[in-house]
C-alpha cells in the first residue's frame, strides 16, 4: 500500500476502542515529530506522551469531554516555546555545532541575525511563531501514525491555559497549542469509520502559475 493511500484510508477517529498501541509504534511517530522541519532549525515546542489515566480524565473535562482523550492509547500534547529567549537559540546552535564537529562562518551569521531580533520581539509575537512550527511537527506526526496504521485525532478544541496548568506547562516556558490522541478506532461506536472520505478536487484546490 502506497503512502497516499494511508493518507486516503486515514480520518479524525471519532472512537477509539482503548487498546494499547506497541511502543515501537509510538517511537516512529515521535521520530517523524523530532525529524520535521522548523523554521531556522530551532524546534521551539516540546512533546508530552500522557497514559495516566487520571491526567487524561483531567484533559478529557478541559477539551469538549472528547472520548478519544481517555479512550486513546496515547495522548499526545504539543507546547510550544512561550518565547525566544538567547539562551534556547544558542542551544540549538550549539547542539549544531557539537553534532557536526565545526563551526560555520555564515551560519554563526545566522545566529547573530536571529540573536538581534527574536529576542527582542514581543513574546506574543514569538509564542506564536513558535507555535505555527508546532503544527508542522504535528503533521508529521499525522502522516507517520496513517504509515503505521495507527488512528489518531487531531485536536484543538481544548481550553489551553487549563491544560498548561494540568501539566505545568507555564512553569516550564511552554504553552500548549494541540491534542493528538493516538489509538485504534472502535468501528462500532465511530460514525465516521465507514463514510467516504471528502476533500476538495484538485481543480478547487491548485492553481498552477506557470
Amino acid at each position: 500500500m502506497s503512502f497516499i493511500d494511508k493518507l486516503n484510508e486515514r480520518y479524525a477517529t471519532k472512537a477509539m476502542n482503548g487498546e494499547v498501541v506497541p511502543q515501537e509504534k509510538i517511537d516512529t511517530i515521535l521520530e517523524a515529530i523530532r525529524l520535521a522541519p522548523t523554521s531556522s532549525g530551532l524546534q521551539p515546542f516540546e512533546v508530552f506522551v500522557v497514559t495516566n489515566d487520571k491526567i487524561k480524565a483531567s484533559i478529557k473535562e478541559i477539551a469538549w469531554n472528547q472520548e478519544q482523550v481517555t479512550d486513546c492509547s496515547h495522548l499526545l500534547v504539543f507546547a510550544a516555546w512561550d518565547n525566544y529567549t538567547e539562551d534556547r537559540i544558542n542551544h540549538m546552535f550549539d547542539l549544531t555545532n557539537e553534532i557536526r564537529g565545526f563551526k560555520n562562518e555564515g551560519w554563526e551569521d545566522y545566529r547573530k541575525m536571529l540573536l538581534s531580533s527574536y529576542p527582542q520581539r514581543d513574546a506574543e509575537t514569538n509564542f506564536e511563531h513558535a507555535a505555527r512550527q508546532t503544527y508542522i511537527a504535528f503533521m508529521a506526526a499525522i502522516a507517520q501514525a496513517a504509515y503505521e496504521g495507527v488512528d489518531n485525532t487531531p485536536m484543538e478544541g481544548f481550553d489551553p491555559a487549563a491544560l498548561d496548568k494540568i501539566l505545568g506547562l507555564r512553569e516550564k516556558g511552554l504553552r500548549s497549542t494541540l491534542l493528538l490522541p493516538l489509538g485504534y478506532k472502535d468501528v462500532d461506536k465511530d460514525w465516521l469509520a465507514s463514510l467516504v472520505k471528502v476533500r476538495k478536487p484538485m481543480k478547487e484546490l491548485v492553481t498552477v502559475v506557470a
